[in-house]
């Protein structure tokens, strides 16, 4: 796929949605073929970062011990800190609210025992447990203002149960050229991780939140 020709499904779907009164959204979705979803090694699950933020604020929470606390005081948006995590063990309603309000989990490393003790249950069938492949497991000496400013621009993309990938590219003002190296990379990490790459690929469409899906054509 070629990133002219997302441009081309870009430029069609602005043009096929009538205007509405606030800012949408445009998403990249892939059809996959020839997978067995029941095989982990079929399934997606990956963090992209983009070049350019596909434009929503993604809020961070830090789980960390008292080694850690001011510098996730001055990066992230949230921090509880080891000594409050039996809080939200005892709290489940608390803890779904928690899961619910931040896209991301940041996690000490040395304290991970009693992260996934207290915070795995809810978390972990969220899929927002810290994930060291996307850096969020990290030591208690670390910087995180440089993994904030990364998540801002990072999308996870997965395929677990049905063979297709959904991912947000960014709002329809951004250029269709940033839209487009957006949807690129998207689509690059995905043929990256599947088996046989872009013949796994059945087509590709770029949809508005509130438009029709438009193929790209190759």
């Amino acid at each position: 796929m070629q990133k002219s020709e997302i441009i081309e499904a870009l430029k069609k779907a602005k043009a096929e949605s009538p205007k509405r009164n606030f800012k949408q959204s445009f998403d990249i979705v892939m059809n996959l073929t020839g997978l067995d979803m029941k095989k982990t090694e079929h399934q997606v699950d990956q963090f992209i970062q983009l070049h350019y933020s596909p434009g929503r604020k993604v809020r961070v929470c830090a789980l960390v011990g008292p080694e850690l606390k001011d510098a996730a005081t001055q990066a992230v948006d949230f921090v509880i800190l080891s000594d409050d995590f039996d809080k939200y063990a005892q709290n489940k309603k608390m803890t779904k609210k928690l899961a619910s309000d931040y896209q991301f989990f940041i996690g000490q490393a040395n304290i991970m025992p009693k992260i996934a003790s207290a915070f795995g249950r809810v978390l972990g069938s969220r899929g927002k447990m810290p994930n060291p492949k996307a850096g969020l497991i990290v030591p208690p000496n670390a910087n995180l203002k440089p993994l904030q400013e990364k998540l801002q621009k990072t999308v996870r993309a997965t395929a677990r149960t049905a063979p297709v990938v959904q991912c947000v590219i960014g709002k329809e003002d951004m250029t269709e050229d940033q839209l487009a190296d957006n949807a690129m990379m998207i689509y690059t990490a995905i043929i990256n991780a599947l088996p046989n790459g872009e013949h796994n690929i059945k087509n590709t469409f770029i949809k508005l939140t509130m438009g029709k899906p438009i193929r790209v054509v190759r």
